[in-house]
């Protein structure tokens, strides 16, 4: 007769502690992945009185949707340049063709005078983001920057009362362009 012991024991107590180190880990994941996404709170922006908006203002994020490497550096160093806040630069996964300057609505002072930085060929296009940023999104037909001299510089805001970032909120995800 033949004795229990740990050399024949050793493989299947190691099988069962494995399979409900798996059953925990299925169950740990699967509430995960049915649980739902939390909502962000909503940035907002503040808005001031303004008659004129200048470039040190307006806060953007600056991305390569092209395919030259640094793109989005070199545009966010020219915009720091010119004195506007550049508080990200990065890349976006979607493929860019033309520069797009993304704002809450594409008549908005801020987006007008970061639009009035670049040469023709760059669109604003409004995606109804509400803490006031813009986004510049390089594509790969990335035409240029102005020389400063011919750049808005500053532009009029109507209605002398313009909605800028909140110095506290995280600005809102990038949006894929349409059109």
């Amino acid at each position: 007769m033949r004795f229990l012991t740990w050399r024949n024991l050793r493989t299947p107590i190691t099988l069962l502690v494995l399979v409900i180190g798996l059953i925990y880990a299925a169950q740990w994941g699967w509430r995960h992945v049915v649980a739902p996404i939390p909502e962000p709170a909503a940035p907002s922006c503040v808005p001031q009185q303004a008659s004129t908006l200048e470039p040190a203002q307006v806060s953007v994020r600056v991305f390569n949707g092209g395919t030259k490497r640094g793109l989005a550096r070199q545009v966010a160093d020219i915009l720091e340049g010119r004195k506007f806040n550049v508080i990200e630069v990065g890349n976006v996964e979607q493929d860019v063709t033309t520069t797009v300057i993304l704002g809450a609505n594409d008549h908005n002072p801020e987006v007008q005078l970061v639009l009035g930085q670049f040469r023709e060929g760059a669109s604003p296009m409004g995606d109804g983001r509400s803490d006031g940023t813009v986004d510049v999104l390089v594509g790969s037909d990335f035409a240029g920057l102005v020389p400063w001299a011919q750049a808005k510089q500053t532009i009029d805001v109507p209605g002398d009362q313009v909605c800028l970032p909140s110095p506290t909120e995280t600005p809102t995800p990038t949006p894929t362009p349409s059109g």
